[in-house]
């Protein structure tokens, strides 16, 4: 059962809809020199395919701030409609007046307010706010833990301790965290940038304290809520801790837009942030973009590997075929596959799958039933089993999808 989303104002950022009636949207960012027009180009179409739907890029320098056209119209000239967001630091009130075409070829901009200056800080948030308005462009205020505005919390820390039972100082942390994006959004509100322009976050690392803070923030306005862990970490540790982090929460129905801040290995795929923001909400059952393969984890039933080259083989083969399933079979990324290692779990697995098979485990007889839609329909045998049973998937694709 998918959970009821918290109700928020909705966003449109450059065709794409956050907050509102509007699934959850998978977002990701960059990590090639903007000034590198062509390399910048290639990781986008690269996000893009993969499924991101905003994209984010860094805009840090004169030379950053000047390709940013150039990005976007070499983008949109090959077919891509996936907006741009620049995400600004420091100098943004700067680069943003003195390159409007920049401003001008954004999606949307991102703002931190702990990091637009300390004795100017509203007047340069005020400036980039300004920028916003004349271009109509939709802003994030992403508050960080990293780089949190120090003048508000020692604001916070003063009052706390004068208080008769002063609260934790985490706790008041949190609380700065909840405030400079709420009095940030009320600033940019009096300047003029409209209501339904605003998106927020409050991100930190760790996944308690995430927990912590998106719900205070969540009950307390009705902004559209950019949700992920600031740094989630290399690998194993950084899928965990998001999922972790993610998961309670939009099950909670607290998220509009989510962004997987993996560190990628030297050279690895940076598409891998996506599909992990993909499967978590896919897990959840809160969208699909792809079927779901179930494979066992295997054990002393299954010493062979076969069948752990197959669930490989299959997802790969699913993976291949999406581009076109998906224009051709609409509702195909709901189907569910199991590809099973034994007889224990494996015909019951199957059973409960669109269409499954159950390999046969170590001293089973060797064949593999099918079950499509929880009935047994046959039986594969022999060398070329991978191969019969994609072309069964195959069929069975076109055959229950293709009549939508």
């Amino acid at each position: 059962m998918i959970p009821e989303r918290r109700k928020t104002v909705a966003v449109d950022v450059g065709g794409v809809r956050i907050g509102g009636d509007a699934p959850v949207i998978v977002q990701s960012m960059t990590n090639t020199d903007t000034a590198d027009v062509q390399s910048t180009c290639d990781q986008i179409s690269l996000l893009a395919e993969a499924g991101s739907q905003l994209v984010r890029i860094t805009v840090n320098n004169h030379e950053a701030a000047q390709a940013v056209p150039e990005i976007v119209s070499r983008l949109r000239a090959a077919g891509n409609e996936t907006p741009i967001v620049g995400d600004f630091h420091y100098n943004g009130h700067l680069l943003l007046t003195q390159y409007p075409e920049c401003a001008r070829s954004l999606s949307k901009l991102r703002i931190n307010p702990g990091n637009v200056g300390t004795k100017h800080r509203d007047a340069n948030f005020t400036q980039i706010v300004e920028v916003a308005i004349e271009y109509d462009k939709p802003v994030r205020i992403g508050v960080n833990w990293g780089s949190l505005d120090q003048r508000l919390l020692t604001e916070l820390m003063d009052e706390n301790a004068h208080r008769d039972e002063p609260a934790d100082a985490a706790d008041v942390m949190l609380e700065a965290l909840v405030e400079s994006a709420l009095r940030s959004a009320a600033l940019a509100e009096d300047v003029g940038l409209a209501h339904d322009r605003i998106v927020l976050s409050t991100k930190v690392s760790s996944v308690p304290e995430l927990h912590q803070v998106y719900r205070k923030l969540s009950i307390r306005s009705d902004y559209p809520l950019h949700l992920g862990l600031t740094e989630a970490g290399l690998g194993a540790k950084g899928i965990v801790a998001t999922t972790a982090g993610l998961a309670p929460l939009l099950m909670e129905g607290i998220g509009d837009t989510i962004r997987v801040s993996l560190t990628p290995t030297p050279g690895g795929d940076r598409a891998e942030e996506v599909r992990v923001a993909q499967q978590v909400l896919q897990s959840l059952g809160i969208r699909h973009f792809e079927p779901q393969v179930t494979s066992c984890p295997g054990c002393g039933r299954t010493t062979s590997t076969f069948f752990q080259e197959m669930a490989e083989d299959i997802t790969s083969y699913i993976r291949e075929m999406m581009p076109s399933w998906k224009k051709s079979f609409p509702g195909v990324e709901q189907m569910d596959v199991a590809v099973m290692g034994c007889v224990v779990n494996g015909p019951g697995e199957s059973k409960h799958a669109n269409i499954g098979i159950s390999l046969p485990g170590t001293f089973e007889e060797p064949k593999a039933p099918v079950y499509i839609d929880g009935e047994h329909q046959l039986t594969l045998k022999g060398e070329g089993l991978v191969e019969d049973f994609k072309e069964i998937l195959n069929d069975y694709v076109v055959r229950t999808y293709g009549k939508a």
